[in-house]
């Protein structure tokens, strides 16, 4: 393990070092670098304590890159399961956007704003529908600082380890009903038909209290945009309309073996969105 972990630090420390040094450049050389990362962000801002940098980026690679590529993979294999649900939101985003079916890919990702993506409540209530039935993080486990008592009385002592099962929370008829194990993204819509959040002890996906996830917006926006962009432009479909897809309990919740997905051939190509093809695919594998 301090071996592994000797080989991370060696690798971020080094582009740690190359960043600094191109920006230095870049300043000594009147440029204005053209690209700007989190890691130049934090650069600009005077933080340059190399430990901490570190701790920063590996929180951003480890804590946010397979949770969110994790429920990335089960949003669209639910988007194959339900097309009129992907229909519907591939609307929203040509609507939010003010783009049309024929845009191309890159006119409708120069129209994403902030606006437009708090328009799409129905891609809101999808993605977070999905964290529900496909948590990224299936089983939590926490270690008691001090001795405390629960709610129910229940008592614990320092040093106890305390461990619950999100992933089972989600599907628990007494918190969400007898349609618990139903994607039905409209229990996430008020009387208003807008976006309402739970109660994050209930929905624990990013969970709750102190401790609750700093990255929670930037996580919900990165996915957003993602599929702002591949529902706006392509229609997906499973590769095997037959397999039974199984997930692989890691530290996140994976799909075993990958999952693939068929693309008809002239949206593959011109990156357009017309008529689905049957006959003609390519395939286009999402594996995390």
């Amino acid at each position: 393990m301090k071996k592994c972990i000797k080989v991370v630090d060696e690798f971020v420390y080094k582009i740690i070092r190359n960043k600094t040094e191109q920006m230095s450049k870049s300043r000594d050389e009147s440029r204005v670098m053209k690209k700007s990362d989190i890691l130049s962000r934090f650069l600009e801002m005077k933080k340059t304590d190399p430990k901490y940098l570190k701790d920063i980026i590996l929180s951003f690679i480890i804590a946010g890159k397979d949770t969110t590529a994790s429920t990335l993979s089960w949003f669209f294999y639910m988007m194959c399961k339900h097309p009129l649900l992907q229909e519907r939101i591939a609307e929203e985003v040509r609507k939010a956007t003010r783009t049309n079916e024929y845009s191309s890919i890159d006119e409708l990702a120069n129209s994403i704003t902030d606006a437009a993506l708090d328009k799409m409540q129905y891609l809101h209530a999808s993605l977070t529908e999905t964290l529900r039935l496909y948590l990224a993080i299936p089983v939590d486990g926490k270690l008691c600082l001090s001795d405390d008592t629960f709610p129910d009385g229940f008592r614990v002592r320092k040093g106890d380890s305390v461990t619950y099962q999100p992933w089972a929370m989600g599907r628990m008829k007494s918190l969400w009903g007898d349609d618990a194990e139903d994607f039905r993204p409209e229990r996430w819509f008020d009387e208003n038909d807008c976006f309402q959040q739970e109660s994050p002890f209930k929905f624990t996906a990013f969970q709750a209290g102190p401790r609750i996830c700093l990255a929670k917006e930037f996580a919900y926006r990165q996915m957003m945009i993602f599929s702002t962009v591949l529902l706006g432009t392509f229609r997906f479909k499973m590769g095997d309309e037959h397999r039974r897809v199984k997930y692989r309990t890691m530290l996140t919740l994976h799909i075993d073996g990958g999952f693939i997905f068929l693309l008809p051939i002239d949206q593959a190509t011109r990156f357009r969105r017309p008529r689905t093809i049957e006959m003609d695919v390519v395939v286009f594998c999402l594996y995390v």
